[in-house]
């Protein structure tokens, strides 16, 4: 029995016109939102605060960075901000006075492990060997 494989299903179906429902959704939204501040506020009050809207709006629905929707780069940007960050640095090496001599105070170190195995295997030695 044949089955059939759908083809492009990273594309999403156009189903208000031109645009996607997300896309109609965001328009759709963003149109309201303006229409309400017009209704509630004074007219100058409104053009300034939804040109922002609509700009913000329109990036949502139509924009893409790096091939991928706008709303996938604006929430990792608010993860970023709120999560935790790990910072990595170098760490320094303390140096310990002992008789007037300066010495790095480096940790013994332990035999085997990885450096062993990659010295035995660029030189070409047996990894069975001890």
């Amino acid at each position: 029995m044949r089955f059939q494989v759908p083809q492009f299903i990273e594309i999403e179906d156009k189903i208000f016109g031109p645009m996607t429902f997300k896309q109609a959704i965001y328009v759709g939204g963003s149109g309201g939102a303006i229409i309400a501040l017009f209704y509630f506020l004074p007219t100058f009050v409104a053009v300034l605060i939804s040109i922002p809207i609509g700009v913000f709006a329109g990036a949502l629905a139509f924009f893409k960075v790096n091939n991928r929707p706008f709303i996938v780069y604006v929430e990792s940007m608010f993860n970023y901000m709120i999560n935790e960050k790990m910072y990595i640095w170098k760490k320094r090496e303390k140096t310990v006075k002992e008789n007037g001599d300066e010495r790095k105070n480096t940790p013994a170190k332990e035999k085997g492990g990885l450096d062993d195995i990659n010295k035995k295997l660029t030189v070409g030695g047996n990894l069975n060997k001890n």
